[in-house]
């Protein structure tokens, strides 16, 4: 068995994917190897693709889901979703297909991007074994045959009894939403046993660290409405999942935490990031969070609201939002609206983590010398405000009465 980023960084190794990492983040070898070994920076990896470094220091990255439903089952269009996703910035894709010839379109998936990889693997065992049939031994199965198609990283619901004891008397209006979550859920109450990844970690961990897998600790009690607020099964959640993570970190293999996605108004939002951080230091994944539940059609705009203020406080990887959340599978074009949206959010955070970014006052620059080329080079989407803008001089809403304009022109004496 070779050894893990985690065994490497911890016997002082730097490996090609770490010095690849410092790099590309600017951050220096030493740093990197502290970080690697205590967990709270990952280092996820794919052979043959370029590592993604997801933590402390790094900056904020984004994850693109797609993949079927039992509704929706048309490969073509998730091929050309992730497409989408490589060609716009995405730095990871989750496959979350629960229609047609699962291992078929994941293979498809990984044939057509150099991005990392994350799977459910609960997901299919519902599938492929059904929801009153599913076992533990098939969920444990699942996650063996997944990792050995060469996935970077699964995600896990460790869900407890005790939490679900606590769920029912909360009074949630939206109750559980987490889909990964129920199946988890709902397999422990049907067979009145234990949660099969608890009831089984250090298999979990033997089958992850063989080909140095990234734990994803699934976030099952998160809010599913601004209305129903942090309560106790969530603060159950963080602990486990902080225990559950240190554990993995010393058994030598990564980990991150799913937390505080979901619904969250926007003043709780901080407060959230340091409950998560009180507990660890563990890289923080966050799927929005949505700020508020009445901008339907638009949940990528308000989405992002939530994912600049959580990556701004210390959120280090965020899971996007299409304009179809909640309401349908998304069309490719709706996934690109929600990667930029939340490459945008992202980069935003970043700014607030660690400063004005030089891309900006670049980009300034040129706006201020009407080089529209120049800007559309530094555009986080330049395909979309090249076909809104001029080919010289000011944009159409000011014309002549552009105020940039008049005032060089008066500056320099032309007035």
């Amino acid at each position: 068995m070779r050894s893990t980023q985690v065994e490497y960084a911890k016997n002082g190794t730097l490996t090609p994917e770490m010095e690849h990492v410092a790099k590309v983040e600017s951050i220096d070898e030493e740093t990197v190897l502290a970080r690697v070994a205590d967990g709270s920076l990952v280092v996820m990896v794919r052979e043959g693709c370029p590592p993604v470094a997801i933590g402390k220091g790094a900056t904020t990255k984004i994850n693109v889901n797609l993949g079927t439903s039992s509704a929706s089952i048309d490969p073509e269009a998730e091929l050309e979703k992730v497409k989408i996703a490589e060609k716009y910035g995405a730095d990871t894709i989750t496959d979350l297909s629960m229609g047609g010839d699962i291992s078929a379109i994941r293979k498809m998936v990984f044939d057509n991007t150099t991005l990392p990889i994350t799977t459910v693997p609960v997901y299919q065992a519902v599938v492929e074994c059904g929801m009153k049939d599913v076992t533990g031994d098939d969920v444990l199965s699942y996650l063996k045959k997944q990792v050995d198609e060469g996935v970077s990283s699964v995600v896990v619901h460790c869900v407890e009894k005790q939490m679900l004891e606590k769920l029912k008397g909360t009074g949630r209006i939206m109750g559980m939403v987490s889909k990964g979550g129920s199946f988890t859920s709902v397999l422990m109450l049907k067979d009145g046993c234990e949660n099969p990844y608890l009831e089984n970690f250090d298999e979990v961990l033997s089958i992850l660290k063989k080909n140095d897998v990234v734990l994803s600790l699934g976030n099952t009690m998160r809010s599913g409405c601004v209305h129903d607020l942090c309560d106790s099964p969530q603060m159950m959640e963080i602990k486990t999942n902080a225990k559950l993570a240190k554990q993995a970190n010393e058994a030598g293999v990564q980990v991150i935490i799913e937390g505080m996605g979901g619904h969250v108004q926007a003043n709780d939002i901080p407060e959230h990031i340091k409950a998560h951080r009180s507990l660890s230091e563990f890289p923080l994944f966050v799927a929005g969070p949505l700020p508020t539940d009445v901008g339907m059609g638009y949940d990528h705009i308000s989405g992002a609201v939530g994912a600049s203020i959580a990556s701004g406080n210390g959120a280090d990887y965020l899971c996007y939002i299409t304009p179809a959340e909640h309401l349908s599978l998304p069309t490719p074009e709706q996934v690109r609206e929600g990667l930029i949206a939340f490459r945008i959010a992202a980069h935003i955070g970043d700014s607030m983590k660690y400063g004005l970014d030089e891309r900006d006052k670049l980009l300034a620059d040129r706006r201020a010398k009407f080089d529209w080329d120049g800007q559309m080079e530094l555009a986080l989407d330049p395909d979309k405000p090249k076909g809104m803008c001029p080919q010289t001089g000011p944009c159409s809403m000011c014309g002549e009465y552009c105020a940039i304009k008049i005032m060089s022109d008066y500056l320099s004496g032309g007035v």
